[in-house]
């Protein structure tokens, strides 16, 4: 029984969709988000926090998923500062059904879900010979099965209204190598594939799916790398037609396009936000 309701559901839509996806409406309310609801995993990072607040500054209320409860303390502060509620959720995106628990959360405080940025990621810089195999497992498990677990939780939320915005932090390295980095390669190539997938599968619900593809945007993730190893991003750099690395508010554009009424005719892509590196 359950296909033939979702089905139903489906035909029901149509005019909610106009609606949502910005027919009918010109300029920068393309871009408005009010009244929407988004959900940020990696909600006390740097661009975690940075994205909730971008989003609470188009209009949304925001849900904010991490594991450290004072970062996500000060990003709740962040959005408020907005006028925008703040839901913290302290969470572990690798946990199946610490996601579903979470999104229950998430549904008693604001009845639904619009918008998801899979945010939430670790790396580790070691070579295939070196990394400890349960390392190497460790950034699969939260890069991709963690978001895997994130989208499972939320998706129902937006396939029963029928619109939602799903937009997954990727990597310029999601299509290529780069030595120390295996896991973090194969990771990003992994949930860039999940978007693509989720994308053929959510589309006639209403949902995209797409992904950042970015640089190396400083943050609290790669900080010290960048530190102690200048040759490394002085190469990449030089290879950037923009010649600077990214700064959180670079992403930001970005996001709020793929999360915004504007993108919806684009799913299953990854913009690359990387100040023309993967242009050559």
């Amino acid at each position: 029984m359950r296909a033939p309701a979702r089905a139903h559901r489906r035909a029901d839509r149509s005019a909610v969709l106009r609606r949502r996806v910005g027919r009918g409406v010109s300029g920068v309310q393309r871009f408005a988000l009010d009244g929407q609801v988004a959900v940020v995993t990696g909600g006390g990072g740097g661009l975690g926090s940075a994205g909730a607040r971008a989003l609470a500054e188009a209009g949304a209320d925001i849900a904010l998923i991490a594991r450290n409860r004072a970062k996500l303390e000060d990003a709740a502060g962040l959005v408020e500062e907005t006028g925008r509620r703040a839901l913290i959720v302290e969470a572990d995106v690798s946990d199946a059904a610490g996601m579903v628990a979470a999104a229950e959360q998430v549904a008693a405080a604001f009845g639904r879900v619009d918008i998801l940025f899979n945010n939430a990621g670790i790396t580790n810089p070691q070579t295939v010979l070196d990394v400890d195999p349960r390392e190497f497992l460790r950034v699969l498990e939260v890069n991709v099965a963690g978001a895997f677990h994130v989208i499972r939780a939320f998706a129902p939320s937006m396939i029963e209204h029928g619109y939602g915005r799903i937009i997954n932090m990727g990597s310029i390295l999601s299509g290529r190598g780069m030595a120390n980095r295996a896991a973090y390669c194969a990771s990003k190539a992994g949930l860039a594939n999940l978007g693509a997938a989720c994308a053929f599968e959510f589309g006639g619900d209403g949902i995209t799916v797409n992904t950042l593809g970015a640089t190396v945007i400083v943050t609290d993730l790669n900080r010290e790398l960048v530190r102690t190893q200048p040759e490394l991003y002085a190469r990449i750099v030089q290879r950037t037609p923009l010649g600077r690395l990214g700064e959180t508010e670079d992403v930001m554009g970005a996001l709020l396009f793929l999360a915004s009424p504007a993108s919806g005719f684009i799913t299953g892509q990854t913009l690359f936000v990387d100040g023309g590196y993967t242009a050559g």
